[in-house]
This record gives structure tokens, C-alpha cells and sequence, in this order.
């Protein structure tokens, strides 16, 4: 029994020693040569050159909904295969203070450590949140544990890994380029515009036949088409078809209308118009009648149709008069 308290306490003691060393802080002395943003303004990412012994500082936007991770990707000259591994790279964390350009002393978190791999090109990638979705491949390795925003900005840092140090080592330049990981989602804002007459109508909003439940609020969706109904007791029916794009916020506005009927009508210029008898002036804006039975003529000369319709409340109809001609061959 005591030889496995023992084993257990031995245990706990590596386990908090290996979190205390993940977690520690140090003090390192940096050469800051470019301060590099990652914003979704910059889809395709920002480079800077670096020598052997620079750094980079790494910023990002304050709005992370849209961005998942940070993608960085490396790239050595030709000439560096052959001394592959005397250069390495690190990234840092949870600094105390974003240095200025130029060399400072910071203290910070590590996160990464590797010597620079034989090949020109190499890219990670550094999850923002616990369910990001991303996936490592032989072509891209991720970083296993997500980086929360609060830890930027971040130091990517090139550092000596070898003694003895040749020309052509401290002439060459590496390239980092830098970019956001998008998620697969974007933004929607619904602008309701009520008529001055009826202020305080209600409406329920659906997007994809799903209920909205705050649709004030701007809603992520996943990109492609979408559809939006608004359905009320006091407004027409709305229908809008709309597009949402990855990592984008599309304001959509709705003039909701009041229920009453709307007939448009279509006819020639000479044409004369009466509902239930009464002439109106036609026009090409819809005229408004009240729900219920009526009749309505469309007169040219001594030509007219007469046509009997239940007009329901919150539906527009349209109205065409058409003078056809039929031609039979015998």
C-alpha cells in the first residue's frame, strides 16, 4: 500500500512539474523587425523578411468570431538544404508588454521550439478555440493546443541551433508570411423596418424554416444561400433569398407592409378601369381595396372583361387585360 501512495504522489509531483514548465515564464532578449497584423481585411496574409536572428511581432484583430486559427508559413531560400537545422524557430505567448521595433527584453511564454526541417516550405498552423475543426496533414502541421486571443500578441523568433557560423548562413533571408484560418461561417443583421402607422407590430422570423430567436441581434451562419420569412399577424408575409460569405457581415433590410390588399393593374393607356362600377384613374402603383368580393372591368371602347374575385387580406394581385388574336387555317 505505501509503495503505491508513493508511486501515486511521484506521479502527481512529474504531472505539476510538466504543467508548471508549459506554463513558465522567461525572459528573452528579442530583435523586433516587423510587427505583422492578422486581420480578416487580409485574407491572403502578410509577409516579412527575416535573417537568422530576427523577429516578428504578431498582432490580431479584436474580432475573432469569423477566424479560427493563425496560419504562419515559412519559406528558406534555395541555398539553405544544405545547412538545415543550424537555424530554429520558436513562438511565444502572454507577453508582458508588446516591445517596440528594434531589441528589447520581454518576458513571455514558450510554445513552440523546431529547428528549421530540410525543405523550403514549412507552415503551421495555431488553433483560436477549443472545437476549431482543423486538421494537421503531412503538408502542414497544427498546433495541438489552442491559443486563446487574450494570449496576443504572439513572437515568432529565428534563432542560431548550431556553433560555428558561416557567411552564407547570416546572409540568407526567410520568408513569413502570416494569415487568418477562417471558419466556414459568416454574419447576417436583419434591418425591420415597421410602417410609421402600425410602430409595435409583431413578427417572427425564420431563416431556413428554423425560428430566429433573437432577431435583433446579428446571427452566424454557415456560408451559402439562405432563406428569411418573416411571418406576422399584423404585416405581410416577407420573403428574402441572401447570400452569406465566409468571415463577412451582411446587413439585410425588410420593409415589413401592413395587411391591406394591393391590386396592380395591367392595361393599355386608353383602357377604362371600375371596381364594383366605380371608374379608377389607373396608374402603375398598386391601389389598395378593401378584403372580400369584388368586381372588376377593364374597358377599351366597346371591348370589356368582367371578372369577379375574393380579395383576401395581406395578398397583392395583378390585374393584366389582353387582347389576344387567334388565327385558324383550314
Amino acid at each position: 500500500m505505501n509503495s503505491i501512495k508513493i508511486y501515486t504522489h511521484r506521479c502527481i509531483f512529474v504531472l505539476l512539474f510538466l504543467l508548471n514548465s508549459a506554463l513558465y515564464a522567461e525572459r528573452i532578449r528579442i530583435q523586433v523587425k516587423d510587427v505583422i497584423e492578422v486581420s480578416s481585411a487580409e485574407p491572403l496574409g502578410i509577409s516579412s523578411t527575416l535573417s537568422y536572428n530576427d523577429s516578428a511581432l504578431i498582432l490580431l484583430q479584436r474580432d475573432t468570431r469569423f477566424i479560427r486559427g493563425v496560419e504562419l508559413e515559412l519559406t528558406a531560400p534555395q541555398s539553405w538544404l544544405p545547412h538545415s537545422g543550424s537555424v530554429a524557430f520558436s513562438v511565444y505567448s502572454n507577453l508582458d508588454r508588446v516591445p517596440p521595433l528594434g531589441q528589447a527584453d520581454v518576458e513571455c511564454t514558450s510554445l513552440l521550439y523546431e529547428p528549421i526541417p530540410d525543405k523550403i516550405q514549412t507552415v503551421y498552423q495555431i488553433p483560436l478555440r477549443d472545437r476549431h475543426g482543423l486538421r494537421g496533414t503531412p503538408y502542414l502541421k497544427l498546433l495541438n493546443t489552442p491559443v486563446a486571443p487574450e494570449s496576443f500578441p504572439l513572437i515568432f523568433r529565428l534563432t542560431p541551433n548550431m556553433k560555428g557560423w558561416s557567411k552564407e548562413i547570416e546572409d540568407m533571408r526567410f520568408q513569413l508570411t502570416v494569415k487568418p484560418v477562417f471558419s466556414d461561417e459568416g454574419a447576417l443583421l436583419i434591418n425591420v423596418r415597421r410602417p410609421d402607422f402600425l410602430p409595435n407590430g409583431s413578427f417572427t422570423a425564420l431563416i431556413d424554416d428554423q425560428a430566429v430567436k433573437n432577431p435583433n441581434e446579428e446571427i452566424l451562419l454557415k456560408e451559402g444561400e439562405h432563406t428569411l420569412t418573416l411571418i406576422s399577424s399584423d404585416y405581410r408575409t416577407e420573403n428574402r433569398r441572401f447570400i452569406i460569405e465566409r468571415g463577412t457581415s451582411l446587413q439585410l433590410s425588410v420593409n415589413l407592409h401592413d395587411l391591406t390588399p394591393l391590386v396592380i393593374f395591367e392595361a393599355p393607356e386608353n383602357a377604362r378601369i371600375f371596381i364594383d362600377n366605380s371608374p379608377v384613374v389607373p396608374t402603375n402603383a398598386p391601389l389598395a381595396v378593401d378584403p372580400g368580393e369584388h368586381t372588376f372591368r377593364v374597358q377599351v371602347s366597346d371591348y370589356s372583361v368582367v371578372k369577379t374575385l375574393v380579395i383576401e387580406k395581406g395578398k397583392t394581385y395583378r390585374i393584366a387585360f389582353i387582347v389576344d388574336m387567334r388565327i385558324a387555317e383550314e
